[in-house]
C-alpha cells in the first residue's frame, strides 16, 4: 500500500524537526569550538533546571492547543520556523477562513500547510530585505522619541485585532466569555505565557459554547 499524504507529512515533519534541533545545538557548539570557551557542565545544568520545567510545560500546552487548529503539516512547519502565535497561527486560520474550509479536514490541512509555508518563505524574504534596507534607519524609527515608535509597540495587538474582528462579528454570542477570561488573567498576571493563555481561553471557549448549545442559546 502506498504511503498516504499524512504518512509523508509525518515522515518529513520528523526529519525536518530533528534536523533543525541538531543545527540549533550545533550553533552554540560551533561558538564554543571557535572561541575555545567551554562553560562548566554544572553551570549549564543549574541554568537549565530553572527554565526547562516551564518551557517543557508551555511546549506541551502549545502543541495540544495549536495542532488541532493548524493540522499536522502546519504544526511541523510552525514549530520549526517559529513565530506561531503572532504569525503562523493567524495566517493558517485566516487562510482556512477565506477558503471556507474547517480545521481537522483534509481541505483545511492542505490550505493551512500552504499558507504557513508561504508565510515562512515570505517572512524570510522580508526579513532579509529589511535587514539590508532598514538597518541604518531602524534604530531611529524605533527610538523612544520617534513618532513611529508607538506603531512598533502595537504590531501584535493590531494583527490579532484584525484577525479577531471577523470571528467576533461572526460568532457574537460565544466570543465574550473567552475574551473576558483572557482579560481577567492578564489583569492579575500581566506577563502570563501566551501559549498557556491561549490554551486556557480555548478551553473556556469550548466549555462555554457547549453549555450555550445545551441551553439552546446558539
Amino acid at each position: 500500500m502506498g504511503k498516504t499524504y499524512f504518512d509523508r507529512v509525518h515522515r518529513w515533519g520528523k526529519i525536518s524537526s530533528l534536523t533543525s534541533l541538531v543545527f540549533m545545538f550545533l550553533i552554540p557548539l560551533a561558538i564554543c569550538v571557535h572561541l575555545d570557551v567551554w562553560p562548566p557542565a554544572t553551570t549549564i545544568f543549574n541554568g537549565l533546571i530553572k527554565i526547562v520545567p516551564l518551557f517543557w510545560t508551555v511546549a506541551v500546552i502549545e502543541l495540544i492547543t495549536y495542532a488541532p487548529m493548524l493540522g499536522a503539516g502546519g504544526t511541523y512547519l510552525s514549530f520549526v520556523t517559529g513565530n506561531i502565535s503572532n504569525l503562523k497561527l493567524p495566517c493558517g486560520l485566516n487562510a482556512m477562513h477565506n477558503a471556507d474550509v474547517r480545521p481537522n479536514t483534509e481541505e483545511g490541512e492542505v490550505i493551512s500547510t500552504i499558507a504557513i509555508a508561504a508565510s515562512a518563505i515570505t517572512t524570510t524574504v522580508i526579513i532579509a530585505i529589511g535587514v539590508l534596507l532598514f538597518s541604518p534607519v531602524l534604530p531611529m524609527m524605533t527610538a523612544e522619541g520617534s513618532p513611529f515608535a508607538p506603531a512598533f509597540q502595537q504590531v501584535i495587538p493590531a494583527l490579532f485585532g484584525a484577525l479577531g474582528a471577523g470571528y467576533f462579528a461572526k460568532h457574537r454570542k460565544i466570543f465574550f466569555l473567552p475574551v473576558a477570561m483572557g482579560v481577567v488573567v492578564l489583569l492579575f498576571v500581566p506577563d502570563f505565557q501566551a501559549g498557556t493563555l491561549i490554551f486556557i481561553t480555548v478551553a473556556v471557549s469550548l466549555a462555554g459554547a457547549h453549555i450555550m448549545y445545551k441551553k439552546n442559546m446558539v
